[in-house]
């Protein structure tokens, strides 16, 4: 999955609506760069990251150790296309590891070319216990991280819509849905393991841009794994393109 670089102003657009979709508990502002902590619960949410093309690096590296440190947190820079080369070069040298490349699609939207979402699918635009018990288990969140990750859905500023995916009167599905400036963005999409493989995930995001498209959104945009080859092709058979990658670097 391949596209020509995204402009530099789509970039940006869709960072923004990033960091909207998923506060972080804390941000500080650093010279075109934002440093977010959310007590370490998720690489996005606890990671350095350039906020303006090119933003200048010298000093960011030195003053976010010394914050993350304060905190009792690891440095993490996130490096998307907004980033000079420079940061990344840097890093390198200074023995931060490259890690998690990732890559974020996006496609049109229009409510005319979706069909109908599966009935399996229940949307609603506050999470259920079912959801939020669910999501954990199926994706792994520790207890300790589970009353976090619950306040940081609770400080969504934008309109969201929870999906929830039943099978054999289980809850097995689940996906989260941000709306902002006509673009929707879907994150905490997981599918319990043993119920993975079977379209699960495909009805999850149909149910998400149906109702994203009923909303008034134009497009629409996700992140995920390059190494995560299930989920690629899934998102290239609905429709989405590659618009830019990122990657961090972590101290070794």
């Amino acid at each position: 999955m391949s596209t020509p670089a995204a402009p530099i102003s789509l970039v940006r657009a869709l960072e923004e609506r990033a960091f909207n979709a998923w506060p972080a508990r804390q941000n500080v502002f650093h010279r075109g760069w934002l440093l977010r902590m959310s007590g370490g619960y998720t690489k996005r949410a606890n990671s350095v990251n350039a906020l303006v093309p090119g933003a200048p690096f010298d000093g960011v590296r030195e003053a976010a150790a010394a914050l993350y440190a304060r905190h009792g947190l690891p440095t993490v820079f996130r490096l998307s296309p907004l980033a000079p080369p420079e940061a990344d070069e840097e890093l390198a040298g200074a023995g931060y590891r490259h890690f998690d490349p990732s890559l974020v699609l996006h496609r049109p939207l229009a409510l005319a070319q979706l069909g109908r979402p599966d009935d399996s699918v229940v949307v609603t635009t506050t999470p259920p216990d079912a959801w939020l018990n669910g999501f954990a288990a199926a994706n792994g969140v520790a207890p300790h991280h589970r009353a976090l990750h619950r306040s940081m859905l609770d400080a969504i500023a934008h309109p969201t819509a929870f999906a929830l995916l039943h099978a054999q009167g289980l809850a097995v599905g689940f996906g989260l849905a941000v709306l902002e400036r006509g673009a929707v963005g879907l994150y905490d999409l997981a599918v319990a393991p043993e119920h993975r493989g079977c379209g699960r995930g495909q009805a999850l995001v149909q149910a998400l841009l149906h109702w994203a498209a009923q909303a008034g959104a134009t497009s629409a945009y996700l992140q995920v794994r390059t190494q995560n080859a299930p989920a690629l092709r899934l998102y290239e058979g609905l429709g989405f393109k590659e618009a830019y990658g990122y990657h961090y670097r972590v101290p070794m």
